[in-house]
């Protein structure tokens, strides 16, 4: 499962950019001051990936131009709206990617795999697709028809507080039928030498 956050490091990464939009706004009402600093915090970002001599994600890379371009827009008309609705495109951007079948496969370790049914894996791959569907949604809402105090609000804390929940549930799934299965697997050799044994005896 530690895979599984690490694949979610891109989201963590971008939503940095928004949290602190959204705080430096609602703390100072200051749109230039808030943009500014959201686009510096993307551009610092990458270039700190460069000086370490890392590769840098394209999840990054699209976040950069997104809160480039977003934050643009909205130095230029004024209208907090354009940063506010940044997430909900990379939302709808790793959903999309998401709705792969197999995208979950490469998360799940192998001696967990042998016990979790394709399905199971496939399912949840679908489930999560699913939730960034909402997210996006929901900011795309949020921003459009309510403050920005109330999209800070909701910025900073159910993305975070949706992924945490899942992600338990999802874990706890997980474990209860690899648990199972591995169960059963092992008791089916016992079961087959009990009955080696009775056919011997008779």
């Amino acid at each position: 499962m530690n895979s599984l956050f690490y694949a979610a490091r891109p989201i963590v990464s971008d939503m940095l950019s928004t949290i602190l939009f959204a705080a430096l706004f609602s703390v100072t009402n200051n749109i230039y001051l808030s943009t500014g600093v959201a686009v510096a915090l993307g551009v610092g970002q990458v270039a700190y990936e460069k000086i370490r001599r890392k590769p840098v994600p394209g999840m990054q890379w699209a976040s950069l131009g997104l809160v480039t371009v977003l934050g643009g827009a909205t130095l230029l008309t004024g209208d907090p709206r354009f940063v506010m609705v940044k997430p909900t495109v990379i939302y709808l951007t790793i959903g999309a990617a998401m709705m792969q079948r197999d995208w979950m496969d490469r998360y799940i370790p192998p001696q967990a795999k042998t016990f979790l049914p394709d399905r199971v894996i496939v399912a949840w791959g679908y489930v999560w697709a699913g939730l960034m569907f909402v997210t996006a949604a929901a900011n795309l809402f949020v921003a459009l028809t309510m403050g920005h105090q109330a999209w800070a609000l909701f910025i900073g804390v159910f993305p975070l507080a949706s992924k945490i929940g899942l992600f338990a549930v999802h874990y706890a799934t997980f474990r209860f039928v690899a648990l199972r299965n591995k169960r059963a697997a092992q008791a089916w050799p016992t079961a087959d030498q009990e009955t080696a044994a009775g056919t011997q005896a008779a």
